[in-house]
């Protein structure tokens, strides 16, 4: 039976070729007056992007300050830069440039900026709870984090290796602009990395063991189809627009909740324990997921055999006519496989790291402590489940 749930997705988007051209007009519009635009090491300026916002920017009487350099699983470090760079300026909109990393980190520092008095990062820690965030728009580089309509940012300390999320409705972008030119020039690992992404936030709401609504289970499973089917078109045909654009999209409605509706609020264990992988080894957040996602479903399966079964039939397309078990288990196979077909790895050596057992416990204790009260829906796991998990998933 379907749980009761509130929808809320108040992020305007702006899709398609030159949409970023409206980002100023979209800006003033909402009040803005003096603006932080944050973006990554390099692809903003080498696509010309970064420059044609500021001229953009410029045109419509909008002041403008910049915090670049942000990276791949983004460093509490610059959040704390950008703060300082928000208060000398008086800041009053930050304006992300990129994918999950940028945006999260503009989320972080529209938190920090809100409320001086306080330490950001309490808010990771969950300390405390956000009160206010400054207002924060979007333009999105890179299809994977879901970041642009989401409620949610991952931060890492690299002073104590924690790589810890935070969802509050008050950072949710006011709107995201979405030209999948932009996307053209990523190098392939990065798309099928970011395809990967999109595709763990449907199944994360999907395996679950309380709650489910047909139309909800519908959607997701269309769109776990579409990403398969589109990642393979750009793995043999990088230049695809139309593929680019299906896959931009998919990422946007995979992480706004609405493949989540009317279930208990999904799993996310996969996510949880990547976040440690990626805390202490700095992996690609997309690779790191594909290769714990098998350990863990094999894990689990059995405790949430009906949703899994589902899976292998809808979006795997398993026919076979065995036990439920087997049904399952061929699902997880066929789902590594497709990982494996778009150079995507299955285990932790295939990602590149092999962690030691203190690592391991170390990783699995973390996990448990960033879970607070909640440890997963197909299955309830605890440290000792963490630590099977890695284990299983050496390879």
């Amino acid at each position: 039976m379907a749980n009761n749930f509130n929808y809320y997705a108040p992020t305007e988007v702006i899709f398609g070729r030159d949409a970023e051209l409206e980002t100023g007009k979209h800006l003033k519009k909402l009040g803005a007056s003096h603006v932080l635009l944050v973006y990554g090491t390099s692809s903003a300026s080498r696509l010309g992007l970064l420059d044609k916002i500021k001229t953009v920017l410029t045109e419509e009487g909008l002041a403008v300050s910049e915090l670049g350099g942000i990276v791949p699983n983004p460093r509490l470090c610059k959040v704390y830069e950008g703060i300082r760079i928000g208060k000398e300026n008086q800041i009053d909109f930050l304006l992300a440039i990129g994918g999950g990393s940028a945006i999260d980190t503009a989320k972080a520092i529209a938190y920090g900026l809100a409320e001086p008095e306080h330490d950001v990062w309490e808010l990771f820690a969950r300390s405390r709870t956000a009160k206010k965030c400054l207002p924060i728009a979007c333009i999105l580089t890179i299809a994977a984090a879901g970041s642009e309509t989401s409620n949610s940012c991952v931060i890492t300390n690299e002073q104590t290796g924690e790589k810890r999320g935070y969802g509050n409705n008050l950072a949710r972008p006011k709107f995201a602009v979405m030209n999948p030119a932009y996307t053209l020039s990523l190098p392939a690992y990065q798309t099928q990395s970011g395809c990967v992404d999109i595709m763990m936030h449907t199944m994360e709401r999907y395996f679950t063991n309380s709650g489910n609504m047909e139309i909800t289970d519908a959607i997701a499973e269309a769109l776990l189809r579409t990403v398969m089917k589109n990642a393979v078109i750009l793995r043999d045909d990088p230049d695809n627009y139309d593929a680019r654009a299906e896959i931009m999209w998919a990422g946007s409605l995979a992480h706004n909740d609405l493949t989540g509706c009317g279930n208990d609020g999904g799993d996310f264990m996969t996510h949880k324990l990547e976040h440690e992988m990626g805390g202490m080894f700095d992996v690609t957040h997309g690779a790191g997921l594909a290769a714990i996602w098998p350990s863990w479903a094999r894990y689990v399966y059995r405790d949430c055999l009906p949703r899994f079964v589902r899976f292998a039939r809808n979006v795997m397309e398993i026919t076979i006519s065995e036990s439920d078990v087997e049904i399952a288990e061929a699902g997880i196979s066929a789902m590594e496989q497709f990982y494996r077909c778009i150079g995507m790895p299955t285990n932790l050596r295939e990602l590149g790291i092999t962690p030691s057992d203190q690592q391991i416990l170390e990783m699995a204790d973390r996990c448990m402590a960033a879970c607070g009260s909640r440890t997963g829906s197909a299955k309830k796991l605890k440290a000792l489940d963490a630590v099977i998990i890695y284990q299983n998933a050496l390879g």
